[in-house]
């Protein structure tokens, strides 16, 4: 039995913050102690870490990444083994991956192909939502299979006509049954139908550009689908969880159902939180770099995104981790912007530029631990297992420098992608140890963790309702 003991730390929770020590034993957290009492002064060890002026915080819950996903004729450039790494260096100890079922295929193959990609090869603990892009009699079947092994979540998209959209009565079809079956419903709301129209009037007039994307995919197009995608789900008393929300009016619609006790959820990303469409429109093409959708909004809609965070009307923050490389893949769209690879890197960069948001002012230390952390963990049937620092969780704990400045940039990330998204950005507060189920993963600027470390965790259903 090894025993690991952190010393000297301020634990911080979404509960409460402790002066505490942390013991851990076989891979859990076994007993919290205040700095200097009597209970903790009989502890002894294996290995101590010593986290005085340091907190000490759950490892981060990143409940949006796309490792190995194909997209647009080619796909992301992390796989399993580099994702999960450079998660784990940017102090992320569980991530929630999508595996994605094919049109005319079945639900258990798509999520098949997806174990084998992940199996012996992830450095942190891993999950997996379920991406329906042929709801039909069949899938809807195995809908409730998946609930009862551990899949307890399922995205449909109201984007992109002809690859994973999925129309109104299919949308009402899959949440009538995750209403009977316990899972939740993720939605990727923009209207689809519409932009496309946008998009070929775009480039019938020679718009071609990376920032056209933007102006392409309206902030009205995702409050609209937003709202349709909540009176579906009142139609069918089915819970729903918007992803990567951006704008200030889709927020709205959000606000408004939870004002009415609705059951509704939404995350945004850091990227909504810190870039915008002046990202979109870099010149010499860069502006691909940043493309993505739901698409950055101008730089006024950052502000909305953060109050929805203060004021719980938004949960989690989650990446949507899906890396292209600017060489040989974000440039498949030279000429016509419609043909970039939607997606981002960030799982890396998460948890600093959330506290980022602390140093700043936008949201307190308990709230960073919250949406990073706990709420992901509730909301995906993980709580508390994983997301808290309590006798019993898995002891996926970081010690974490306050203090430490760092810059990000792609000379020093550890993400497979030839760029990064905040190049230059300087930041305070750094990772500075990792610790997976108990096992020191990132340690003094090392990687000291190991492909096939990180363990396929079955989720429980979604704990909010």
């Amino acid at each position: 039995m090894t025993r690991t003991l952190i010393r000297g730390g301020l634990v911080v929770t979404a509960a409460e913050e402790t002066h505490a020590d942390v013991l851990i034993e076989n891979g859990r957290v076994a007993a919290l102690a205040a700095h200097g009492s009597a209970f903790g002064a009989t502890w002894t060890a294996d290995r101590t870490f010593d986290a005085t002026g340091k907190y000490v915080i759950p490892g981060g819950v990143d409940a949006h990444t796309h490792m190995e996903f194909p997209f647009g004729g080619t796909a992301s450039s992390d796989t399993f083994e580099t994702g999960t790494r450079a998660a784990a260096w940017g102090g992320t100890t569980t991530i929630v991956d999508f595996a994605v079922q094919k049109k005319g295929h079945g639900l258990r193959e798509g999520l098949d192909a997806y174990y084998a990609k992940a199996d012996g090869v992830c450095a942190i603990d891993y999950a997996f939502h379920m991406i329906m892009s042929d709801v039909h009699e069949g899938s809807l079947k195995e809908m409730d299979l998946l609930v009862a092994e551990g899949i307890t979540s399922f995205k449909l998209f109201m984007a992109y006509p002809g690859v994973f959209y999925s129309d109104d009565g299919q949308i009402l079809r899959a949440m009538q049954r995750s209403a009977a079956n316990g899972g939740l419903m993720m939605m990727h709301a923009e209207n689809g139908i519409a932009i496309d129209v946008l998009v070929e009037q775009a480039l019938a007039q020679g718009r071609t550009d990376p920032r056209y994307h933007g102006e392409v995919r309206k902030a009205l197009l995702e409050a609209e689908a937003t709202h349709r995608a909540i009176q579906l789900a009142r139609v069918a008393e089915a819970p729903l969880y918007v992803v990567h929300v951006s704008a200030e009016e889709a927020v709205t619609e959000l606000a408004r159902a939870r004002d009415m006790g609705l059951p509704v959820y939404g995350e945004t990303c850091p990227q909504y939180l810190f870039l915008s469409t002046d990202n979109l429109a870099e010149p010499d093409f860069h502006g691909a770099k940043y493309v993505c959708s739901t698409p950055l909004r101008p730089r006024e809609h950052q502000a909305a995104l953060w109050r929805a965070l203060r004021t719980d009307d938004l949960q989690v923050v989650s990446t949507d981790h899906c890396p292209f490389c600017f060489t040989g893949q974000k440039e498949l769209g030279r000429g016509d912007f419609s043909k970039i690879p939607n997606g981002m890197p960030g799982v890396e960069n998460r948890m600093d530029l959330l506290h980022q948001g602390v140093v700043d002012g936008h949201i307190s230390r308990r709230r960073w631990i919250d949406i990073a952390c706990a709420a992901p963990a509730r909301m995906f049937g993980l709580y508390p297992k994983k997301g808290t620092i309590a006798p019993g969780a898995d002891a996926d704990i970081v010690i974490y420098d306050p203090h430490a400045e760092h810059v990000l940039s792609a000379e020093t990330h550890h993400m497979n992608v030839d760029y990064s998204a905040y190049e230059g950005r300087r930041v305070t507060g750094r990772v500075e140890t990792v610790l997976s189920r108990g096992e020191p993963v990132i340690g003094r600027g090392q990687y000291t963790g190991r492909a096939g470390h990180g363990q396929y965790v079955p989720r429980g259903t979604c704990q909010y309702h």
